[in-house]
């Protein structure tokens, strides 16, 4: 039988006893905040520190409703859209694509949408901008063709309704504006 070096045994030994003290220590500091042993889940931030500040977000029972409630305005005029509901942040929230609507309205709606939240104005209106700034058009993940309309709360947008695929932007605003009165209802 071959005899293993004194030194050889040494740092075996020596990375085995490290390995065996780093998993216990992991496993105790992974447990050690878990609410299993009285400790809080999450950390309470400071209410009144300066530093932070609250924004609204709409419910995704809003956002579905939202885009539902444009869904049908458009399908009541005979007309085959996609709506897409995107939160504060530019997220989308909702996407519903209605029967029949083009491969191109589900960006196109989703893009309008971002637009509207990021500039809480209408894509109509920011459309008519493009004349002094056509600049904006290279901001990306904009579309400023009309379609788009911002959600707001007490002055603040919380989210954008961008419609894409009826025969005009003009008629894509108008089934957006359905999606977010029906918030107001």
């Amino acid at each position: 039988m071959k005899r293993i070096p004194r030194r050889t045994r040494l740092l075996t030994g020596g990375a085995l006893v490290a390995a065996v003290t780093l998993g216990t220590v992991g496993a105790v500091s992974a447990g050690a905040g878990s609410p299993a042993h009285g400790a809080p889940a999450a950390v309470q931030a400071d209410a009144g520190n300066r530093d932070l500040f609250q924004t609204s977000h709409l419910t995704i029972d809003a956002a579905t409703e939202t885009a539902r409630a444009a869904l049908d305005a458009a399908g009541q005029e005979g007309q085959r859209v996609t709506v897409a509901v995107v939160d504060r942040d530019g997220n989308t929230l909702v996407t519903l694509r209605g029967d029949g609507a083009g491969p191109q309205s589900y960006e196109s709606a989703e893009r309008k949408a971002y637009t509207a939240v990021s500039w809480n104005a209408p894509t109509s209106e920011l459309a008519r901008r493009l004349q002094n700034a056509p600049n904006l058009n290279d901001i990306p993940g904009t579309l400023f063709l009309a379609g788009g309309v911002p959600v707001t709360a007490k002055g603040a947008p919380v989210a954008g309704i961008g419609v894409a695929g009826a025969p005009s932007g003009d008629l894509d605003e108008k089934f957006a504006r359905a999606g977010a009165a029906a918030l107001d209802d």
